[in-house]
């Protein structure tokens, strides 16, 4: 019994790239903590300085008057870029890299 799901477990891994899925989430994961920092420690000072916003991006919020409302729109604008550079990233790799472009195509029948 053991042994027969071991090898359904087995086969499921080989059919359908579970392996190469797991790959791919890890990689998204060091990719994702690699444009964090960059966005973090570099993009954002950088817009900081240029907005006024003493060097740090997140630290922009404007505040409703008389009111307690408050939006923060640096740190939107953070999010936003961060998430764009990952999106770029990923589009880099996956459709701009040569190697990497041939994988998912079909062979052609000669």
């Amino acid at each position: 019994m053991l042994s027969k799901n071991l090898h359904e477990f087995i086969e499921f891994i080989q059919e359908k790239g579970v392996l190469g899925l797991a790959v791919g989430i890890i990689m998204g994961g060091a990719v994702t903590k690699i444009v964090n920092a960059t966005v973090e420690d570099l993009i954002n000072p950088l817009m900081g300085a240029v907005t006024g916003a003493a060097g740090n991006l997140n630290q922009l919020v404007y505040t409703v008057p008389f009111t307690h409302i408050t939006f923060l729109w640096g740190a939107y604008t953070s999010s936003l870029i961060d998430f764009f550079s990952i999106v770029l990233v990923i589009y880099i790799i996956f459709f701009k890299t040569p190697i990497l472009s041939k994988l998912d195509k079909p062979k052609e029948n000669k």
